[in-house]
This record gives C-alpha cells, structure tokens and sequence, in this order.
C-alpha cells in the first residue's frame, strides 16, 4: 500500500510544501520572499513573518497540485533545523496542529541529511539513486560538508568548514563587485564569460577534509581594495574575470577535498547537493573529475539544490519506514545537530 508524506520546509526564506507517494514527487510548491532583495541579505524577522503568511496557501497548492485529500496522507514530516528559529517555529507549529487535526504521526528532518536524500527523490518511475555507500559534497550558503552516507538514517561527516561555507563565499565575494543579491548565481552566470586564470587567489591549507572560506574572501576584498586605488573601473571593467576566478578557487578548494576524499574512502559513488549544486561552473568541473577518477556522479535537478519541500518529504518516507516519529513536544533548532 502506498505512503502518503507531506513535506514542510521552512528553514530559511522558501515556504515549501511537498508530497510524495512513497518516492515519487506528486507535487513541490515553494513560495520565494523577494522583499529579501533590498537588504541584501535574509532579515530573519521579516523572514518568519511571509512565512505565517505563506504556509496555508502553500500546502493547499501542494495538496490541489498532487491531487489528494488532505485525509490521504500518512505522515507530515517538517524541517527541525537548522535554520533560523523564527522560520522554523512557523512550520514546525503548523506541521504539529496540521497532523493532530488528522491524527496522523509527525516526523521530525535534519535540514542538512534532507539535502543528500533529496537524491532519492523521483520523478518519474526508474530514476536513478545513488547507491550505499556513498560520499556527497552538500554546499550551501550556510554549510559545506563531505559526508560518507552508508544508508538513510546512517550518515558521516568526513569533512566540515571551521568557519564560513562555500555558498557565502560566492554571495559576499558578489556583494563586493556590486552585484545583485542573491550573488552566487550571478556570479555563475558572469563567470562563463570571462577567464578563470585571469586572477590567482590564495587557497586555504586547512589539514584533513574540512575547509575554509573566510581566508579567501579577505583576499579577495584586499586584492580588489588595492586594484581599486589605481583604477576606480577596475571592478567594473574586470567583472567577468573575477567572477570566473574567485569560482575556479572556490570550485578547486571544493574539488580538491572531494578527490581525497574519494581516495581515503575508497568509495566511487559521488553526490553533490545543496544550493551550490546548481552552480555550472562546479557540475562540469564534477564531471571532468569523475572521468579522471572513474566516479559515478549524482547531479540532482535544479528543483531539488535550493531549499524545497521534496527532500523533506523523502526523509521522512525514510524515517515513516522505520516507524521513527516525531513527539508533539518536540521544538526546532537553530544550529546543525548532524554530527
């Protein structure tokens, strides 16, 4: 018999609504919050606020768009964290009172661990899946891990930043040059054009497989400060270039721990996730490795890299499985419990 979930993701500043009959996707609703876009950056207040207003709207679409009654589901699993509180106060409140008016099990999903089972999630019948054990680089604006899955509930962080993520990297280094918020796809889109050689960038020696990013944004804000005093258009006219540069960095610092990663482990099936997996310039540099290294490489579509409600209806399909729900006591948090 076949497994209903609902899916609520609100962890940052997407309302999303999912549901699933076992994995395949019926529907995947996200509501986007663009009053963000002038203060260059997420205001958490102003965040969970279109939350409250967005999550009703959201899940009905997502029941109308999958085409069942609300008395068909079996399960509601929610984003627990991380995130931001106030956001993950909203659809947890909603994910307790929406299954106690059902009578239905609640289940709690790390944030995070959704993003890798995002992979598992089908939409059409004979999809392809990762399969255990494998490693996936998960990067976004708030995280970058190399994690080692051995099955859905069985997961291992190999590698982690000690301090800033990829995906912040890409949107600070694009607040910098000027350009428009969100700035990591901006600068994706500028970096085709230009040349990725054109600029060298210090990369991070950090030991083992965790990473850092803090270093490389301070260098490249005094590598543009100084440009900048002998020519006020530097930026301007040196766009493309930076932003191919400041992303081959990036992408070799990402690639390099991968690799060794790879090599450690000894494992060949190789995911990537998160925001930043819709980065071209990173899926092709993937691609290039996996042939050099003879991986088997997961890209998931771009509906599933940023924050979506699927991923977090397949995790709690998973978890459904092995009967692990949630208590209506249950309460959010903002920082990762993934260790």
């Amino acid at each position: 018999m076949s497994i209903y979930i609902l899916g609520i993701e609100s962890s940052c500043d997407d309302t999303s609504a999912a549901v699933l009959k076992d994995r395949q996707i019926l529907s995947n609703v996200i509501a986007n919050q663009s009053i963000h876009q002038k203060y260059g950056g997420v205001v958490p207040e102003l965040a969970s606020r279109a939350h409250q207003q967005n999550i009703i709207p959201v899940v009905e679409v997502a029941l109308q768009e999958a085409k069942i009654d609300k008395k068909q589901l079996d399960a509601i699993a929610f984003t627990r964290g991380p995130g931001l509180l106030g956001s993950l106060l909203v659809g947890t409140s909603f994910a307790k009172a929406f299954a106690m008016g059902l009578g239905i099990p609640i289940i709690e999903v790390n944030h995070l661990k959704a993003h890798i089972l995002a992979h598992f999630v089908q939409e059409k019948p004979g999809d392809a899946s990762p399969e255990f054990p494998f490693l996936c680089l998960t990067v976004s604006g708030g995280h970058t891990q190399i994690v080692q899955v051995n099955s859905p509930s069985e997961m291992k962080v190999l590698g982690k930043t000690i301090d800033d993520a990829a995906g912040e990297a890409f949107d600070k280094a694009a607040k910098i040059m000027g350009l428009p918020y969100p700035g990591g796809p901006q600068i994706d889109q500028l970096a085709k054009k230009g040349n990725p050689l054109a600029f060298s960038f210090p990369e991070p020696k950090i030991q083992g497989l965790d990473y850092s990013f803090s270093g490389l944004k301070t260098s490249f804000l005094y590598f543009l400060r100084d440009q900048l005093k002998g020519d006020a258009d530097f930026i301007e006219k040196n766009k493309a270039d930076l932003s191919a540069s400041i992303q081959h960095t990036i992408i070799k610092v990402l690639l390099s721990k991968l690799r060794r990663a790879s090599r450690e482990t000894g494992i060949k099936q190789i995911a990537i996730a998160g925001g930043v997996s819709a980065n071209s310039g990173l899926r092709n540099q993937v691609m290039e490795m996996a042939e050099k290294m003879q991986w088997e490489v997961f890209l998931p579509s771009f509906q599933f890299t940023t924050d979506n409600a699927a991923m977090i209806a397949i995790s709690g399909y998973y978890k459904f499985l092995e009967k692990d729900f949630a208590s209506q006591t249950i309460v959010p948090y903002a920082k990762s419990a993934f260790k």
